[in-house]
């Protein structure tokens, strides 16, 4: 046995014997550290990894200190880790620890000193996340207060079903006080005449786990002997999160002044998981006609036979919308779903077209005057005034649209669209609760509809900045051929400021310039450009690489809160020389017939925008057929994999140097790039003639 295996607490450890485990640690998460008297860790479980992001392997026999604290903690830990050590007193508390990916997190500790069977004195800190505890305690009071507030009747049974816990609702309907049920049975306290059947019902459900609903019984509650009374039961077993059965819930709805309580209830419920699902469903991403879908495909069927949502062409655009008067407005529409085949849907407009309705129009009557439009029962009249057409008129009543309701989508105060709803097999007309059901999951999605159309907007109008400033450079330089790309970020984020040049110099010479501004968004493009206006400058000056990045880095350093990371490489066609430049950036690839491609060994300077550090520029002899790779970050790294893989990987795409450019920047660009990568690339290839 080794001393790890041999721990127990400094008081003498605990005599009785271990409580039946329970799933509570496992939802936790607990993780459990050991560290020697020098700081090393010596014991890491499973949780700990999770925690910490830290494998055993990489934990076990590293300084504590070195995996996750910050150096700005380190006197506090110390100091710490000393007094429990010493004097075996216990600490406990919250406090930032950093993650293996960077971050740092609140992590809740209770830290205890351990001995040996040699002597050898021991930390063990117990740890777990801080927000997760919190949630958990909150989790707890939010049940107890739910539990004691509700009006329904709650009672909690254990496997023999005597009585655990009820609250004051159902001390309300029987008539017994909370105390006289605890440890009783279901018959002692619940004087009804199908009291079997009820003991029956728990039976079933605790030993299959299913659960049975809304149960009708009815009897005299010892509160109220002279008058019968009714209660929807409902019954659940209790599982812990290791699956351990803990006992059934109970729960009693007086439903005695109307039967059809229940029903109104369950519609209530109904109508609430709707909007929970809503919250989930819809809004997913940053796509206007994606959020369009998800609210038809949310509001079908539980709220209409067939849904349409249509926006306004002018919200689209981002143009302020008029002030509403009675005439046509132009609709797109975005989203079209039916519950079943239906003739209404060869009535609707297919998503993406556009459609102008005249005011009298309902669809147009909603958006101009911002309020439900609600036709109960649709006669023939009204009809029209739904379809765009007589065609659409007759197939709608031959689809039996029957009941009608357009609620606008209103963002900000501002009209974007409406959402359409039509029933025709569903035989009940809308009512008011569908009417506020159908505004609440409106005014969620026109929120997210809103969200997404500007960050369109402003998406592409930083694309066309980005695309704007990049050069449209001539595909003839002396000595070189070339190709390139520029791909933004998936649709989800925002443009960024790579950037690539090809700047002809004096002597047939070729400036090569690849360029990072680290951030995002219109600024960032701006920046980019600034800068590469600023490159093509001082390029003509037929300066040293390293001189270039050095006035680069001075006028970087005026730019408020930005880093950019450059590759600047001038190429010399008599020599066949190319003077290159590194600042803060990826390393260029090269690829030479016969030898294996490589990572040019360049030194790799400090970021644009640091200031004060020189830049050193190395000097590398390029061949006939050499093929020289420059690009940006956002081709290799990801989330998920190690650099040095994604590097290799981009070596061995380019092992054939002779392949066309553009069937290169084509392989590496769908060789490397996810769909859902959050950064955008760009790249730059040449080839020696």
């Amino acid at each position: 046995m080794t001393a790890a295996e041999s721990f127990e607490p400094d008081d003498g450890g605990y005599g009785a014997q271990p409580p039946r485990p329970t799933g509570l640690l496992d939802v936790l998460s607990v993780a459990a550290v050991v560290v020697d008297a020098a700081g090393r860790v010596v014991f890491w479980t499973p949780q700990a990894e999770e925690l910490f992001g830290y494998t055993a392997e990489e934990a076990l026999g590293t300084p504590a200190t070195r995996l996750f604290i910050h150096p700005e903690h380190m006197p506090a830990v110390v100091q710490l880790f000393t007094e429990v050590l010493e004097t075996g007193r216990s600490w406990a508390g919250a406090f930032p620890v950093r993650h293996k990916d960077g971050s740092t997190r609140i992590t809740e500790f209770r830290n205890m000193r351990l001995l040996d069977d040699l002597g050898d004195v021991y930390a063990l800190g117990i740890a777990a996340d801080h927000s997760l505890l919190q949630r958990v305690e909150t989790d707890l009071a939010l049940c107890e207060r739910l539990i004691n507030q509700s009006p329904i009747g709650l009672a909690l049974v254990d496997p023999d079903m005597r009585f655990l816990l009820v609250n004051p609702a159902l001390e309300r309907i029987d008539g017994t006080p909370a105390e006289e049920h605890v440890g009783r049975r279901l018959r002692e306290t619940l004087p009804l005449p199908d009291i079997d059947t009820i003991e029956s019902c728990l039976r079933q459900v605790l030993t299959t786990g299913t659960p049975l609903l809304d149960q009708y019984h009815v009897g005299r509650p010892p509160a109220d002997p002279d008058h019968e009374h009714a209660w929807s039961l409902s019954f659940y077993r209790l599982e812990d999160p290791g699956g351990r059965v803990l006992g059934s819930a109970i729960s009693f709805v007086d439903v005695t002044e109307r039967h059809r309580a229940a029903a109104e209830a369950d519609r209530a419920r109904r109508r609430l998981a709707l909007i929970a699902d809503a919250s989930t469903r819809v809004g997913t991403s940053l796509e206007v006609d994606r959020t369009a879908r998800e609210l038809a495909d949310v509001a079908t069927p539980e709220l209409a036979d067939v849904v349409a949502v249509d926006v306004l062409d002018s919200a689209l655009a981002c143009r302020r919308m008029r002030r509403p008067d009675n005439g046509p407005e132009l609709f797109r529409a975005l989203a079209l779903k039916a519950a079943y085949p239906s003739a209404a849907l060869r009535a609707a407009d297919p998503p993406g077209d556009l459609a102008a309705y005249d005011g009298d129009r309902l669809v147009t009557l909603c958006v101009h005057t911002g309020r439900p439009i609600l036709v109960r029962h649709v006669g023939e009249e009204d009809l029209r005034r739904i379809a765009r057409d007589d065609e659409a008129t007759a197939l709608l009543a031959r689809a039996g649209v029957h009941s009608y309701l357009a609620v606008p989508l209103i963002a900000h105060g501002e009209i974007l669209g409406a959402l359409d709803l039509k029933r025709t097999r569903n035989p009940l007309p809308f009512d008011e609760d569908d009417v506020v059901l159908a505004s609440e999951l409106a005014s969620r999605a026109a929120v997210a509809i809103d969200n997404a159309r500007w960050f369109q907007s402003v998406r592409n109008t930083a694309l066309t900045l980005q695309r704007s400033l990049l050069p449209d450079h001539s595909p003839h330089h002396t000595g070189l051929e070339l190709a390139s790309r520029y791909q933004p970020a998936q649709a989800t984020s925002e443009v960024g400021g790579d950037w690539y040049d090809v700047i002809p110099l004096d002597d047939g010479e070729t400036a090569l310039v690849v360029g990072d501004v680290m951030g995002n968004g219109i600024d960032a493009a701006a920046t980019m450009g600034r800068l590469r206006t600023a490159t093509c400058a001082y390029a003509d000056l037929n300066l040293d690489p390293g001189a270039v990045l050095q006035h680069l880095d001075k006028i970087t350093c005026d730019l408020e809160h930005y880093i950019v990371t450059c590759l600047y490489a001038v190429f010399d066609p008599r020599t066949g020389q190319c003077h290159i430049a590194n600042a803060g950036h990826m390393p260029p690839a090269l690829a030479r017939q016969g030898r294996p491609p490589q990572l040019l060994d360049l030194p790799a300077g400090a970021p644009l925008g640091v200031g004060g550090i020189p830049f050193e520029t190395t000097t590398v002899d390029l061949g006939p057929g050499d093929l020289l790779v420059l690009y940006t970050d956002g081709l290799v790294e990801t989330r998920h994999h190690p650099i040095d893989d994604r590097l290799n990987t981009l070596l061995s795409f380019l092992e054939e140097p002779r392949r066309p450019l553009e069937e290169t920047c084509d392989l590496l660009l769908y060789g490397l790039r996810h769909p859902d990568d959050h950064d955008d690339v760009a790249l730059l290839v040449a080839r020696v003639l």
